[in-house]
């Protein structure tokens, strides 16, 4: 929590605009948070027995890296959510393994975690289909990165959202 809390200030631009995490300038983020949601972090692995809570304080720390270094390490991402899908498969951390898994192996491996999905699991998931949208843009399939997109955008609750999507659809 205390990582993306850091994140905050970056969350949307000036003038209310939604700023996805990929494009959010770090030099926003809050480097105190960070620091302590490091240390909360270490102190929680040294028990040796991680669980949910610690791995996904784990991506989030994989994340903060960005602002050290510059880069995403988007194949340890994806590591982190494969183990934390192994103790708690929740709809989020699959969708979000998709994504991790399309950023360092290409937009097909993404979609084809995605299809693994039962489609009645996600009908009204947000995310799911902005991620779907997105990697099917990605692949040059318009029409059906387009269907993905309006299904994504009627989903979405926050109006600087639903424009950031309604915005990378057209």
């Amino acid at each position: 929590m205390l990582h993306c809390e850091a994140r905050r200030p970056a969350r949307r631009g000036p003038d209310g605009r939604y700023v996805p995490l990929s494009e959010q300038d770090p030099k926003q983020w809050s480097l105190p948070l960070m620091e302590e949601a490091e240390r909360h972090l270490a102190e929680a692995f040294k028990r040796g027995h991680p669980g949910r809570f610690q791995l996904e304080a784990a991506i989030q720390s994989v994340h903060a890296e960005r602002a050290r270094t510059g880069r995403t390490d988007w194949a340890a991402i994806a590591l982190f959510y494969e183990k934390l899908i192994s103790i708690s498969p929740a709809l989020g951390p699959r969708v979000g393994y998709a994504a991790a898994a399309a950023e360092a192996n290409g937009p097909e491996a993404g979609l084809q975690l995605l299809d693994e999905i039962e489609l009645e699991a996600v009908s009204a998931y947000q995310p799911y289909w902005a991620v779907r949208a997105d990697l099917l843009q990605k692949l040059g399939k318009s029409a059906e990165a387009s269907d993905a997109y309006d299904r994504a955008i009627g989903l979405a609750e926050d109006p600087a959202v639903r424009e950031f999507l309604l915005q990378k659809r057209d």
